[in-house]
């Protein structure tokens, strides 16, 4: 499995194990968004990986997306902190990897082009090495 792959499940998994996470959205966390989405979800979307350093050590830029139509910001805002709080220094584990540091360095909240969805962008540098 690719580390990609293998860092978006374990993000996944850990953000929907959090309780603060799913007292908002329930199970809709998804490691890759579904064709059909319901609102309102949390996804793990770009994946940017490059090598750095000696050795198979990567840092990984992951972009996530909290999606709602709740009407308004205060959901997205919601679901952007809970991510965060979850997320920052968190250290899940990752299939075939060991994650050296994971930390969320930017996130946004806006209404999309069709004003009825709000969403909640962050994105997450992860290192990770060889397991």
């Amino acid at each position: 499995m690719s580390a990609e792959i293998a860092l978006a499940r374990a993000l996944a998994d850990l953000l929907a194990s959090a309780p603060a996470v799913s007292a908002i959205v329930g199970a809709r966390v998804h490691a890759s968004p579904p064709r059909m989405l319901t609102y309102p979800c949390v996804s793990v979307g770009r994946i940017e990986s490059r090598p750095v350093g000696e050795g198979d050590l990567l840092e990984h830029v992951v972009t996530l997306t909290c999606a709602s139509r709740f009407g308004g910001a205060q959901e997205a805002r919601a679901m952007v902190a809970a991510a965060r709080m979850t997320l920052h220094d968190a250290a899940p584990a990752v299939e075939g990897r060991t994650l050296a540091s994971l930390k969320v360095r930017f996130c946004d909240v806006f209404a999309a082009a069709d004003d009825e969805l709000t969403l909640g962008v962050l994105r997450v540098r992860a290192v990770s090495e060889p397991a």
